[in-house]
Order: structure tokens, then sequence, then C-alpha cells
């Protein structure tokens, strides 16, 4: 297994590896943009830990390489490859291992991060949300970590026009950069919810999840 630096409790950087030594269980919610992980997650996670925080910055781009591009020329921020992969399962080996964990401040806006914030474990789970955890699960479970998956299986219909109010009200992205994107999510959305249930996520709808949440995040904490 490789080595990751990792911020321990004294504040200087510290060596692990091996098997996170907690049983605190690790819930990941996947689904597309706009499907309501957001809301699942910070409604029952103790923590809520936001995944997404971890794409990588525009910066990035070209250095050393180029990020994918969507087929009417935008950075495609619905790739996998603009996102590090690598420190979201570190941000959760932290968690285990020592109960807290540094998670950047994204801004979609700028594609760029304004700094960090310390998210802390409580009385558990740890509930993982983004939009790219089809990549994580298997790398989760050859570590041993007690991991459920799950995946927002909400409408195609309901899901794009959520997604577009969000977006258009938080001026994530120019207007006509979200009507392509959205457009496009739009038409991708069976062949993304088919990953997910390849990847054995268990595919709930939002109502189905929310209930089974408060039973996971009830019995973690009694």
């Amino acid at each position: 297994m490789s080595q990751h630096p990792i911020a321990d409790g004294r504040g200087f950087w510290a060596i692990i590896e091996g098997v996170p030594n907690s049983s605190t269980p690790v819930i990941l919610i996947g689904g597309p943009s706009g499907s309501g992980k957001s809301y699942l997650a910070s409604k029952f996670g103790r923590p809520h830990l936001p995944l997404d925080e971890f794409y990588r910055q525009i910066s990035e781009d070209g250095n050393p390489v180029d990020f994918p591009r969507t087929d009417y020329g935008e950075i495609d921020w619905d790739n996998s490859a603009t996102w590090n992969q690598e420190a979201a399962l570190q941000a959760i080996d932290d968690l285990l291992h020592h109960g807290t964990t540094l998670v950047p401040n994204y801004s979609i806006t700028t594609s760029s991060y304004n700094g960090h914030r310390e998210i802390a474990c409580a009385d558990g789970p740890i509930v993982a949300e983004g939009i790219f955890l089809y990549e994580i699960l298997d790398p989760l479970r050859a570590k041993g970590i007690n991991v459920q998956a799950y995946y927002v299986d909400e409408p195609a219909l309901v899901t794009a026009l959520r997604r577009f109010v969000r977006d258009v009200a938080q001026r994530r992205k120019p207007v006509l950069f979200l009507v392509k994107r959205g457009y496009a999510l739009f038409r991708a959305h069976g062949a993304d919810r088919e990953k997910y249930r390849q990847r054995q996520f268990t595919l709930k709808s939002k109502p189905e999840l929310k209930k089974l949440l408060a039973k996971l995040s009830t019995g973690a904490s009694s």
C-alpha cells in the first residue's frame, strides 16, 4: 500500500500506512449533480464529508496533463480525471485514524481553492457525498473499511431542473455553459445510473435514503 502524508493531532505531518483502525461506518452517497446528495449528507452525516471539494484546480490544467474536454470545447468537470481521488481517499483515512481532516474550500465559479477547513467526527457515521464516488468504493473495501454505498435514484428531468435552478442562483458558471452542461448531463443520466449500479451501489430514491440514513445515524449515536 502506498504511503500518504496526513496531518496528525499535534499539528505536524506524519506517515501512516495500513488499514484504518476505526470501526466508524462510512456511507457513500453518489449520484448526479443536483440529485440531493449534499442535503442528505449534511442532515445525517456526523460528519458530512463533501468529496466534490477535492476537484483539481484550474491551474493544474496542462500541469502536467491537460484536463479532458467536452464536445463543446470546455473543460469536462464531469469527468473524474478533474478530481483528486487520492486526496479524497486520504480525507476518509484521516477521519478514521485521527477523527479530523482538512477539506479545501473549492470555488466552482473560479475552479480554485480559497482556503481549507477542518472537519471532525462526532458520533458517526461518516457520510461522504460527491459525483465521482463510483471511483472509490473498491479502494475503500480493499482497505477493509466498513463502507455502505448508495445512489440517489431520482428522475432525470427532476434532477436536471433542480441542478439548473441551483447553479444559476449560485452563479456557478456562465448560463450558456450551464445550459450545455445540463443538456449533456440529462442525456447521460441513464448511463451514469447504470455505472453506479455496476459498481455495486444500491439504488434508492431520495425519500428511501432519508429513512435509511435516519436509522443509521440514530443507531451510530446510541
